[in-house]
């Protein structure tokens, strides 16, 4: 705080200490497929690599359940957006001490996770996202986009196990 009268301070704190430089692995990357039941494992196999080639520290265990996520989310938007949205992306976006991927397509309708009735073999992709998510300590949600679509993600805590 400058004395009464004195200097005003002008331009950054010289003294303040200078952000942390990001982590190797952190960023973002997104890209897109068409809403066709090929991307659900191109998908699933780009993200792996993803993690893998950017040396992301996470444990076999997350790994699974982000793949997992991955592979709901996408099936969820070629069976119910395809119609209205040819294309989706998938983004991964890798902080300090998380993970997040998302699905984003531009059918207008957000998702709600149903019970399904054991004798049926679907109906438990949210449901199943939610759980891996709350297991995790992360976080997921559905949002909707400015083009009028949605963006369905999830974001798990890292763990400090090395990428095998």
């Amino acid at each position: 705080m400058p004395e009464p009268g004195g200097p005003e301070p002008v331009g950054p704190d010289l003294f303040a200490p200078a952000p942390p430089d990001p982590l190797p692995y952190e960023g973002v990357w997104r890209f897109t497929a068409p809403a066709v039941d090929a991307s659900v494992p191109q998908a699933r196999h780009a993200v792996r690599d993803l993690l893998y080639r950017q040396g992301v520290p996470v444990s076999q265990d997350l790994v699974q359940g982000l793949l997992l996520i991955v592979s709901e989310l996408v099936t969820n938007a070629v069976r119910h957006a395809a119609l209205l949205s040819p294309m989706l992306a998938v983004e991964v976006a890798v902080g300090a001490e998380w993970v997040r991927v998302s699905v984003e397509d531009n059918h207008p309708y957000r998702p709600t996770a149903l019970e399904a009735a054991h004798s049926e073999t679907g109906g438990r992709g949210l449901l199943l996202v939610r759980e891996i998510t709350r297991e995790a300590g992360g976080a997921c949600d559905v949002e909707h986009t400015a083009g009028g679509g949605k963006v369905i993600w999830a974001a798990l805590p890292l763990t400090t196990a090395p990428v095998s």
